[in-house]
């Protein structure tokens, strides 16, 4: 599934937030969860290898690492959502 419009404006707002890209603080790794979990919220959805894809070519995001590191929270939290949403369907009989 490509990327929607609203989430490649978050994603553009994670660019534009982090300073150093070859250096994430805790803040703004917190931040970086926080808009994943916002685009969740929202009833939007990502794959984790089109948010993968669209760090790669971006242009800024140089060092693999720190790449690797927001794709990687991109997809803890995906996970974690859905796990979430799976117990919020489960009823109590």
């Amino acid at each position: 599934m490509p990327l929607t419009n609203n989430v490649i404006i978050k994603l553009n707002e994670i660019t534009t937030m982090i300073e150093d890209k070859n250096n994430l603080k805790e803040q703004e790794i917190e931040e970086i969860k926080l808009i994943f979990k916002t685009i969740l919220n929202n009833g939007e959805r990502y794959d984790v290898d089109d948010i993968e894809s669209w760090f790669e070519n971006e242009g800024s995001w140089t060092n693999k690492q720190t790449r690797v590191r927001v794709i990687n929270l991109s997809h803890y939290i995906q996970d974690k959502y859905e796990q979430t949403a799976r117990l919020k369907i489960i009823s109590d009989d």
